[in-house]
C-alpha cells in the first residue's frame, strides 16, 4: 500500500452495519466524489451477549453477501481498500472466517482478484490471567476487579482493536481487510491516519460516520462521505436528496458516549470541546478544532460472555377486564402458585431455577420506573424461565402452562380462558449468556494482541 503523503482523504461509510443495506446509487455517488477508502462496521454489542457467547452472527448471510458484493465491486473498480470491522457481529475468530468465506465466494463469482487480510481478535484466557496477575488488567465502570475464574468461564473473549492492526494489514498490501472486534471508529480512522491525516479531525470524523447516514436528515437513505484534511473534515451525504446540518453532525457525539466532548480510543482520547460546526451549504458541514490527546499507556478493551443457564419462554395474552383491573395481584398469585407447584412437582427450591414475568402493554419495558395509570385493554404475559439445563427450564414452563391459560384472581368464581401466542406454548431458547468482561488490558504494543493473516489473490479468470 502506497504511503505517500496526501492533502486529504475521503472515507466512504455506506451504512451503519454491514447487512443493513443501502441504495446502490449512494455507492456510485461516493466513487464519483473520489472516495479513497470504504469502511463499514460489521458488528455491535447492542443486541446482547448471545452473539459473542455463541459466536454466531446477528445478520443473515444473504444480507451480508448483498452488501459485500456491491462494496467489493466498488472497491475493485476504484482500486481502493475495503475495511470491515467486528466481523460476524461480535468479532470472534469464527465471525472473521464467516465473512471471509462470503468474500471468497463473491470474489470467485465476480472474477475479482483482491488480496484479503484477516485480523483475529480472540484472546486466550491463560495469557490474560498472566496479564491480570501482573496488574495489567483494570475494570471499567461499573464492573469490579476481575477474578481469574471469570476468564475461564467465558465461552469467547475478544479484544477491541484500535486502528493499528488495520494499518499493519494495509501496509502489508491488503486490499480487503476483515477485522475482528474493533472500535467502530478505528475502522474509518485507519486509512486516513496511515496517510498522515491529523488524529483530532480523523477520530472525530470517524465517530460521526460510524453509523453511516445517522448523522443525516434521512438515516434510511444510505451513508456519507467524510473528507479529512490538515485542518478538519467535511461531511456530505451520499444520497442527493439528503442533507447534513451542524446540529445533526454535532448530535452524533451524544450517541453511545459517556461524555459528549471526550471519547476514549485505545491510543488516546478524542476531545471535541473546542470543535466548530459550520454549514457549507444546505447539504455539507465543515468541522474544525477537534483534538486528540495521546495516552501514556495504550490499552485494549476486553469483552467476554459466559453461559448463565438455559431458557424456555412462554407467551400468553389477557383481555379479561376483571383480571386486567387487578393485574398486579394476578401476577403475584402466578408467581406464588408457580413456585409452590414447581416444588411440589419437581422438588426444586427457588434457588435451583429462576423465572421472570413481564407484562407487555403494562410495564414490561420500564417496570416500576414508569408506574401504570389505569387498567390496560389487553396485556401480553411473557414467562422467561432460566435453569441449569434445558429440560428443567422447559419442565417449569410446562407447569406454568395451565396457570397462564386459566388462573383466576382470588375473588373470581370461574376459570378465565386466556390465549397463548404459539402452539406449543413453550419455546426452548437454548443457552443464555451474560457479559462478564468490561475491562481494559495494557498493551505491550498496539498490535501484539491481534493476529494478521493475508491471502494472495486467487486470480479468478
Amino acid at each position: 500500500m502506497d504511503n505517500e503523503a496526501v492533502g486529504s482523504v475521503r472515507v466512504l461509510a455506506p451504512t451503519g452495519m454491514l447487512g443493513a443495506g443501502f441504495p446502490d446509487i449512494t455507492i456510485e455517488r461516493g466513487l464519483e466524489l473520489g472516495a479513497d477508502v470504504i469502511s463499514v462496521d460489521g458488528g455491535s454489542t447492542d443486541s446482547g451477549p448471545y452473539y459473542l457467547g455463541s459466536s454466531q452472527p446477528k445478520t443473515t448471510r444473504a444480507a451480508v453477501a448483498r452488501d459485500l458484493r456491491v462494496l467489493l465491486k466498488a472497491a475493485a473498480h476504484a482500486d481502493i481498500p475495503l475495511i470491515v470491522g467486528s466481523c460476524g457481529t461480535s468479532g470472534t475468530d469464527n465471525g472473521v472466517d464467516w465473512v471471509a468465506g462470503i468474500v471468497a465466494d463473491l470474489l470467485a463469482e465476480e472474477g475479482l482478484d483482491l488480496r484479503v487480510a484477516r485480523i483475529y481478535s480472540e484472546q486466550d484466557a491463560g495469557r490474560l490471567k498472566e496479564r491480570l496477575a501482573d496488574g495489567h488488567i483494570r475494570p471499567l465502570p461499573p464492573l469490579g476487579e476481575l477474578q481469574p475464574e471469570t476468564l475461564d468461564d467465558c465461552t469467547h473473549i475478544v479484544g477491541m482493536m484500535g486502528h493499528e492492526p488495520i494499518v499493519a494489514a494495509l501496509e502489508a498490501g491488503a486490499q480487503v481487510v476483515l477485522a475482528g472486534r474493533a472500535t467502530d471508529t478505528a475502522v474509518a480512522a485507519a486509512y486516513p491516519l496511515m496517510k498522515g491525516m491529523p488524529a483530532g479531525p480523523t477520530w472525530h470524523a470517524s465517530k460521526i460516520v460510524e453509523c453511516g447516514g445517522q448523522c443525516t436528515s434521512n438515516p434510511r437513505s444510505g451513508g456519507v462521505l467524510a473528507t479529512i484534511d490538515a485542518d478538519g473534515f467535511t461531511i456530505e451525504p451520499l444520497h442527493p436528496e439528503v442533507s447534513c446540518t451542524p446540529i445533526l453532525v454535532a448530535a452524533h457525539m451524544l450517541y453511545e458516549t459517556v461524555n459528549p466532548y471526550r471519547m476514549r480510543e485505545p491510543d488516546g482520547t478524542l476531545d471535541v470541546s473546542e470543535a466548530t460546526y459550520t454549514a457549507l451549504d444546505d447539504r455539507r458541514v465543515r468541522v474544525e478544532g477537534s483534538r486528540f490527546h495521546v495516552a501514556e499507556q495504550h490499552t485494549v478493551k476486553l469483552e467476554g460472555a459466559r453461559i448463565t443457564g438455559y431458557e424456555t419462554v412462554s407467551f400468553s395474552a389477557i383481555r379479561d377486564p376483571h383480571i386486567l383491573a387487578n393485574i398486579e395481584d394476578w401476577v403475584h398469585l402466578l408467581r406464588v402458585t408457580l413456585t409452590e407447584r414447581v416444588e411440589q412437582t419437581l422438588g426444586l427450591g427457588a434457588d435451583k431455577y429462576a423465572f421472570d414475568v413481564r407484562l407487555y402493554g403494562y410495564n414490561a419495558v420500564l417496570g416500576e420506573h414508569d408506574p401504570a395509570q389505569g387498567p390496560p385493554r389487553e396485556v401480553g404475559v411473557m414467562l422467561l424461565v432460566n435453569a441449569p439445563d434445558q429440560a428443567t427450564a422447559t419442565a417449569v414452563a410446562k407447569i406454568a402452562n395451565p396457570l397462564m391459560l386459566h388462573l383466576p384472581t382470588p375473588d373470581m368464581n370461574y376459570l378465565p380462558s386466556l390465549a397463548f401466542a404459539t402452539s406449543p406454548a413453550e419455546t426452548e431458547r437454548g443457552p443464555a449468556y451474560e457479559f462478564v468482561l468490561n475491562h481494559a488490558v495494557d498493551s505491550i504494543t498496539p498490535t501484539d494482541m491481534f493476529r494478521i493473516e493475508t491471502e494472495e489473490p486467487a486470480h479468478h479468470g
